[in-house]
């Protein structure tokens, strides 16, 4: 016999489910919040926390020095302290497991002086040089060098839970992400496809990597590219957010807007990825995208982005910890247009 009471209950049980099925998968919308300035002085970029989240180290050009330098300060602005090494110039400082090293880039092995670097002949056309960098392990002592190949080697950061590193290098002509251990041995190529891939992390389980990449489409825009490669610079190229296996394989892009989307780092729900983006900044004058970059929160599954800055100056490299906190740079209160700050806050779910 029909039962009507049995029929209703088991249909209240698939309408909660279901909307516990979807509330669950449904992207979240966060804040930044309790934002604080941690450094007044130079240009500074790139700041990372240390496992405890309790240091952060960051580079900088300050103290009269002609290119960057790396600095460590309590995550509430005290005991800011010179890193110890300062021969040549210094980028992309990340603390290992446990804090037992600090791996940076610097061109030190090419001598105690800041590089020269390549100039475009438009004084007016944004490039970003890439210097002779590589790989250092810093045990509180000693800098152990772990690359030894020609070009760039940089943007080093650390796995979760396993001794391994991932990191650009042009070692093999091309600009592209690479995995090795701790010393530097069992090194293996991640990327593949000609064009730019940089700035990787690992996703908070280990498994997944996110990153910024350009891939050149038509015949300008490889001839393009290999001029970048050959003056040994990148060029302002439209930049997509893409992540994929720790293998880089099954890759997706996750942007697709024509402006430069970068910097990208995982939240700690490993759903979602923050970024920055100039892609609410179009220019009519330039008829290109301008210099305003947002951070903006994309949600890996549903594509949905939100935008969590709204200034008109510069904020990337956005981390955020395993706790929430987060530390990203600005030009926000700048003393002139070009200087960048470090900022620390917290991510918040409204």
């Amino acid at each position: 016999m029909y039962s009507f009471k049995k029929s209703y209950h088991h249909y209240k049980s698939l309408i909660i489910f279901s909307l516990f099925f979807i509330s669950c998968n449904q992207p979240k919308t966060f804040i930044i919040s309790d934002i604080q300035q941690l450094t007044f002085t130079g240009d500074n970029g790139e700041g990372y926390f240390n496992e405890d989240e309790s240091q952060i180290v960051f580079q900088s050009k300050r103290d009269g020095n002609d290119c960057d330098k790396l600095y460590i300060v309590d995550v509430d602005g005290k005991n800011l302290k010179d890193f110890p090494v300062k021969d040549g110039a210094f980028t992309c400082a990340h603390y290992a497991l446990d804090n037992e090293f600090i791996f940076f880039s610097s061109t030190m092995k090419d001598g105690p002086q800041c590089p020269e670097i390549y100039k475009h002949p438009n004084p007016r056309k944004y490039i970003w040089p890439l210097r002779n960098y590589e790989i250092y392990r810093w045990d509180g002592m000693t800098a152990v060098q772990l690359t030894d190949a020609p070009g760039y080697n940089a943007e080093t950061t650390t796995h979760p839970s396993e001794r391994k590193v991932i990191f650009t290098s042009m070692r093999e002509g091309d600009i592209d992400l690479y995995e090795m251990d701790y010393d530097g041995k069992n090194l293996k190529r991640i990327t593949d496809e000609f064009g730019y891939d940089g700035g990787a992390f690992y996703s908070p389980d280990g498994n997944s990597i996110v990153w910024r990449a350009w891939y050149p489409s038509n015949e300008e825009e490889k001839e393009k590219w290999s001029v970048n490669l050959n003056n040994r610079y990148i060029d302002a190229v439209p930049l997509d957010i893409y992540v994929a296996k720790r293998d880089g394989s099954n890759k997706k892009r996750l942007t697709n807007n024509g402006a430069t989307n970068w910097s990208p780092s995982w939240h700690p729900d490993g759903k979602h990825i923050i970024f920055s983006s100039n892609k609410d900044d179009w220019r009519d004058d330039y008829n290109a995208f301008g210099s305003n970059f947002e951070l903006y929160m994309i949600h890996i599954e549903s594509l949905k982005i939100q935008r969590l800055t709204n200034n008109d100056t510069f904020d990337s490299f956005p981390v955020i910890s395993q706790n929430g906190k987060i530390t990203f740079s600005s030009n926000r209160n700048a003393k002139n247009p070009r200087q960048t700050n470090i900022f620390i806050g917290s991510i918040l779910n409204k």
